[in-house]
C-alpha cells in the first residue's frame, strides 16, 4: 500500500471529518477503484481525498466473510456499498471500513457439527487437499492427495470439526457413522 503523510494544517476538512468519526458509524459511498491492497470508496459524506480515489478504504479481509479468488466477485467500481467504521489512519488519512461487519457471521449461525455428513461442491483443489464448499458462506477443508476431484465436482464429505473461534471446518472422507477417512 501506498503510504502518505497528509498534514493535518494542509487537509483540515479531510482530519476534521475523519476525527468526527467514531467506531461503530455507518458510512456509505460508492467504490471509487479497487487496488491490489484494498478498495477505496468514495464516501456520500466525505470530502474529497488529496490523493487517492476515495477517503474510505476496505482491505479485502473486511469484504466479506465468504472466501473469494477475485475481488470483483465481492464489490465492482461504481457500486454502492455501506460499512462500519472501523479506525482513522492518521497516515494515510483514511476511514478504515468494514463490510463484512454489517454481514451475520456464519460461524456464529451455522448448524454445521462434528459427524455430519453432507454434500458439498470441491471450490479449490491445491497439492495437499481440496476446499469444498459447504455452505453459501462456509467453506471446509479436506487434507488428502489421494481424491482425485476437480473443481466444481460434488462430493460428500464428514466434518470432523468446526472451530469457530478460528473460523475452520475440517472434514473427511469418511462416513458419519465411522469418522475415519476411507482413503
Amino acid at each position: 500500500m501506498i503510504n502518505v503523510d497528509l498534514d493535518e494544517e494542509q487537509n483540515p476538512e479531510l482530519w476534521a471529518f475523519l476525527k468526527a468519526c467514531e467506531r461503530g458509524k455507518i458510512l456509505s459511498g460508492t467504490v471509487a477503484s479497487i487496488r491490489p491492497f484494498g478498495v477505496f470508496v468514495a464516501l456520500d459524506d466525505g470530502p474529497q481525498h488529496p490523493i487517492f480515489d476515495g477517503v474510505g478504504f476496505v482491505t479485502y479481509p473486511e469484504l466479506t466473510w465468504r472466501h473469494f479468488d477475485d475481488v470483483n466477485d465481492v464489490v465492482q467500481v461504481g457500486q454502492r456499498v455501506s460499512g462500519e467504521f472501523l479506525q482513522f489512519d492518521t497516515w494515510n488519512g483514511e476511514a478504515r471500513l468494514s463490510l463484512k461487519a454489517l454481514q451475520p457471521d456464519p460461524y456464529a449461525t451455522t448448524d454445521l457439527a462434528a459427524g455430519q455428513e453432507i454434500l458439498g461442491t470441491v471450490a479449490k483443489v491445491v497439492p495437499f487437499g481440496v476446499f469444498v464448499q459447504l455452505t453459501e458462506d462456509i467453506t471446509g477443508f479436506l487434507y488428502t492427495n489421494e481424491i482425485d476431484v476437480t473443481a466444481g465436482d460434488e462430493i460428500t464429505v464428514v466434518v470432523a470439526e468446526v472451530d469457530r473461534l478460528r473460523r475452520r471446518t475440517s472434514l473427511t472422507r469418511g462416513t458419519a457413522s465411522s469418522g475415519w477417512p476411507d482413503g
